[in-house]
């Protein structure tokens, strides 16, 4: 009997509690969003599943969960908490993105401006409910709707806050579908989401060479602080246009951008234990993440409404909704919305202009809450 008693307490059942099965939960509906509804399965199957062995009891215990220093999950864990697969994400996000739109129609880059009002508006609002300054750009920066990033600044001010800020940021990633068309519709007039946009001007090999270069040059002189994010994004795209480097494109927006993404979702999705998830200040974080999306769809909205103003070419106000980061998932969510009304109105070219623009956008509100607070 004192053998199958010792046997016993070597199995998860003796460590299994009412927390872990609430987390197992949590982590199936994860996995059932994206196996369903396909809500972003890249993103959520990985975290997902990562919530699973993250909570199974005993893993404490047994040395092997990713809070212990040396075990195997503790590993790979370091290329989050060092801020390695951020920017190798960044260059796959710059080797597979085509400027040509944003670099027709310039003026599209304020709509991905404008939806960064929703990481300062979060941001005072954490720190009025009591964050520091330091946990409430983290938690604000979870408005540029950019998983990467939000890790990227977080590791580099709140570290603790890491679990809960990640798995925010890429839980409303993945609702785009949900959040943003209810805010669109309530803040535009069928007439609005009726207006056509014209087709962008054909863009010539040199602008497409010579716009990542300049465009990285200019962003990290405002936003030193986001170089590194910024530097990636724009020398990805380089390998892109450049004609000479498909092969190094190719693998960048590919196996490079996809085992950085596996690697980051399952190491966020073992760290949201629950002694991290459950708890007060994870579930306010959550909560001012949504109001952050929210706001950021909002505010590019609005600003789109209030160019057409000035415009005598009017914009669509509906692409304004894609000046967050979640590309390109939100241009597609802004396109169908515009389809939803006439189908033969194709936004999704225009929607990812601004939609590539929040990218950048987010990456220089980064580096500049980075620099003024690191």
């Amino acid at each position: 009997m004192s053998e199958m008693a010792s046997f016993f307490y070597t199995t998860g059942f003796a460590y299994l509690g009412i927390q872990n099965l609430i987390m197992l939960f949590f982590a199936f509906v994860f996995i059932w969003l994206a196996l369903t509804k396909g809500f972003e399965p890249l993103l959520l199957v990985p975290i997902g599943f990562g919530m699973v062995l993250g909570n199974m009891p005993g893993m404490n215990e047994m040395l092997q969960s990713v809070t212990v220093e040396g075990s195997t999950l503790h590993s790979l864990y370091q290329g989050i908490k060092m801020g390695v697969y951020p920017p190798l994400i960044f260059l796959g996000i710059g080797a597979m993105t085509d400027f040509s739109t944003l670099i027709a129609n310039p003026k599209l880059v304020l709509l991905g401006a404008a939806a960064q009002f929703g990481i300062f508006a979060t941001f005072l609002g954490a720190n009025l409910l009591g964050f520091s300054v330091l946990e409430a750009a983290s938690i604000g920066i979870i408005g540029g709707a950019d998983g990467p990033t939000s890790i990227f600044l977080t590791t580099n001010l709140a570290p603790h806050l890491l679990g809960a800020v990640a798995l925010a940021a890429y839980s409303y990633m993945a609702l785009v579908p949900i959040i943003q068309p209810p805010v669109i519709k309530l803040l535009t007039t069928d007439q609005e989401r009726l207006i056509r946009m014209k087709a962008p001007r054909l863009v010539s090999k040199r602008e497409k060479i010579l716009f990542p270069i300049v465009g990285f040059i200019a962003t990290a002189l405002i936003s030193p602080g986001g170089a590194t994010l910024l530097g990636m994004l724009f020398f990805g795209n380089l390998l892109k246009e450049s004609g000479v480097t498909e092969r190094l494109a190719q693998t960048a927006r590919t196996s490079l951008i996809d085992i950085c993404t596996i690697l980051i979702g399952f190491c966020i999705g073992t760290t949201t234990t629950a002694n991290v998830f459950l708890q007060k200040e994870s579930i306010l974080i959550f909560c001012l993440g949504a109001f952050a999306f929210m706001i950021a769809t909002a505010s590019g909205v609005t600003f789109a409404k209030i160019m057409n103003w000035f415009l005598k070419e009017k914009i669509n106000p509906i692409i304004g909704a894609a000046g967050v980061s979640a590309v390109p998932n939100s241009a597609r969510v802004c396109h169908h919305v515009g389809q939803q009304y006439d189908k033969s109105n194709y936004l999704l070219m225009h929607a990812m202009a601004s939609n590539v623009a929040g990218v950048i956008g987010s990456a220089v509100v980064a580096g500049v809450f980075l620099g003024i607070l690191g």
